[in-house]
């Protein structure tokens, strides 16, 4: 179980090494090479994430006498990669020098106003764009609950229904073994009828004496 642990720690140690390497070129580049490296990072940055996930399984099956020093390993990555996404939002809206000049020319010192407001603007975008995603996963979120108890719901309704129908097949036998009793009762009292008083009074003796026999 630790070297499966110790393994995935290797991969992020990698990982982050070179996630750290292109952060640090980002703001150097401009127009469709800065967004490739974007994506780039945004990738490995995701797959850090589930090797993370993966690490955190790997923990909790570790006996809970030894997962205190795992656990502790484990909080460091995460202020890791904390970390490592807080520098790539700043590089995404950072420039070099030499970026900085390419975009503003020789007049670079009266432009500065200029350099700021773009920094600012491509800020907020990026805080827009977050909270985009953050409403969207909510959303998928929230859709797949509503999917489940959709699901649930009509697995209480059959449920209910089946229970219906059972209940409506004990009433019908029952329904009909009150029929059967009322039949029997009215076939009893009609014989009774027919007996003279002193021959059903005789078989009634006639029974006691045999039960006291018996």
């Amino acid at each position: 179980m630790s070297s499966d642990f110790e393994g995935y720690e290797q991969d992020f140690a990698v990982l982050t090494a070179e996630i750290t390497g292109r952060i640090g070129k980002v703001p150097k580049l401009l127009g469709d090479e800065k967004k490739q490296m974007v994506a780039n990072v945004e990738k490995q940055l995701e797959e850090a994430r589930e090797l993370l996930e993966q690490m955190e399984l790997e923990v909790r099956e570790i006996p809970a006498q030894s997962r205190g020093m795992y656990s502790s390993r484990m909080r460091s990555y995460k202020q890791e990669i904390g970390k490592l996404e807080a520098d790539f939002k700043r590089s995404r809206i950072a420039y070099s020098d030499e970026v900085r000049n390419e975009l503003l020319g020789d007049d670079g010192n009266s432009s500065e106003n200029q350099l700021i407001k773009l920094r600012e603007e491509r800020a907020h975008l990026l805080d827009n764009t977050e909270r985009l995603e953050r409403s969207s996963r909510r959303l998928e979120a929230g859709y797949q609950i509503a999917v489940e108890t959709e699901q649930i719901g009509q697995e209480m309704l059959e449920n209910l229904s089946q229970d219906r129908e059972k209940i409506q097949r004990s009433r019908e036998r029952l329904r009909e073994t009150d029929a059967n009793l009322g039949k029997s009762s009215r076939i009893l009292t009609g014989m009774l009828r027919r007996f003279p008083h002193s021959v059903l009074k005789r078989e009634m003796v006639n029974s006691q004496v045999f039960f006291q026999w018996t």
